[in-house]
């Protein structure tokens, strides 16, 4: 029997459980911002407050659920959209909401910014179960998402003071976190040359060690 020929190479298989998890994740981020844009559309700004609002408490309450711990920044968040949405609602202005961005971002470089004053590095505290980087590593990281934190409240003032309504709820449900995964992955290459240098004990992979008998 003539032999068969190799089946092509198969990417591993996800397992349910990563895939539930991403899933999951996407839900609690994604969740709010897609309400929001939602609501706006069919019943306008202060409906699309009162409902973000709404989800973003639901959001924060499933994922204390799910990891058993609020992260910083969601938390930080919630808490604004919460503040700013009351105002919103009960002054019916909608300046209020669409201030929202603009301080979350700078409320997140300030923080970075006084962890570098202070010498504490906050990504560190932050990420450093996750990236293992060296100190000069994670000080240029903390500056350059502080500068991105600084740029995205500019370009948040920018839309929202240029454009219509609908316009801006559309950049935030849907510029903003993409610019940010994008910023994200182009800090990849900083990472890996600030990562922790290979151990010189250890054999390469070429060359492997001598056996003795």
């Amino acid at each position: 029997m003539p032999p068969q020929p190799d089946a092509p190479p198969q990417a591993p298989a996800q397992s349910p459980q990563s895939g539930a998890a991403l899933a999951a994740k996407l839900v609690i981020e994604l969740g709010p911002l897609l309400v929001f844009f939602g609501v706006n559309a069919a019943a306008g700004i202060y409906a699309a407050t009162g409902a973000f609002m709404v989800v973003t408490v639901i959001a924060l309450v499933v994922a204390k659920w799910r990891y058993g711990k609020l992260p910083v920044m969601p938390l930080v968040s919630g808490a604004v959209v919460l503040v700013f949405g009351t105002l919103t609602l009960y002054l019916r202005d909608e300046t209020f909401i669409k201030l929202k961005p603009t301080i979350v971002y700078l409320t997140f470089a300030a923080f970075l910014g006084a962890g570098l004053l202070l010498k504490k590095p906050v990504l560190e505290l932050l990420l450093g179960p996750v990236f293992n980087l060296t100190e000069q590593g994670w000080r240029k990281l903390t500056v350059r998402w502080a500068l991105f934190f600084v740029a995205m409240a500019v370009v948040n003032e920018l839309v929202w003071r240029n454009f219509s309504t609908d316009t801006w709820v559309t950049f935030k449900a849907f510029g903003f976190l993409p610019i940010t995964f994008a910023f994200a992955l182009a800090q990849m290459p900083l990472m890996q040359r600030y990562g922790p240098a290979p151990d010189a004990s250890a054999p390469s992979e070429g060359n492997p060690p001598d056996e003795r008998r």
